[in-house]
């Protein structure tokens, strides 16, 4: 569902790892059981399936640098959260092996960006449109909005989504 448009100059505005407290993602992804290891700003990143500058995955762990878009770390963290514990072991660059995982990926990292001070979920989906994810509907918003059921019962389903704000227990 997505690729680097490295040509758009408007991908180069995304949120990068280094615009948010790294210390809010840590927690959100240790809350699911995985961990964010940062790699240093010149080293290639373990288990990125785009390639640099792109988050990478290996087991429970996201590999990212402070040039990662924030987008590409909750999708890659993510994949992982969507898998069951068996095949999250066993992952290394390629998290998912069906188009419902996928779109239930996307969902759930729209979801988890309210989560990380600072982001959120309309800043994650316009920068989801400006590297180059596609959706039927034509932008992310209008798949989320309209047309993202299946992916959301999905998560539903398997007890993946947070309940809503209103309803959080303080």
């Amino acid at each position: 569902m997505a690729g680097p448009a490295a040509a758009d100059p408007d991908a180069r505005e995304v949120l990068r790892l280094r615009d948010i407290t790294v210390a809010s993602a840590r927690a959100l992804l240790a809350r699911h059981g995985l961990q964010l290891q940062q790699v240093a700003a010149d080293a290639p990143i373990p288990g990125s399936y785009w390639g640099d500058p792109e988050a990478g995955v290996i087991g429970a762990t996201v590999y990212a640098r402070e040039d990662t878009p924030v987008h590409s770390l909750l999708h890659e963290a993510c994949h992982l959260i969507v898998l069951p514990a068996p095949r999250r072991a066993a992952v290394h660059t390629d998290a998912t092996d069906s188009v419902e995982e996928e779109d239930a990926t996307c969902y759930l990292q729209i979801v988890l960006a309210d989560a990380l001070p600072g982001v959120g979920s309309a800043r994650l989906m316009r920068d989801m449109d400006a590297w180059g994810y596609s959706f039927r509907l034509g932008s992310t918003r209008a798949w989320f909005e309209q047309d993202a059921e299946d992916a959301r019962l999905w998560l539903q389903r398997r007890d993946l989504l947070p309940p809503p704000a209103d309803t959080a227990l303080a």
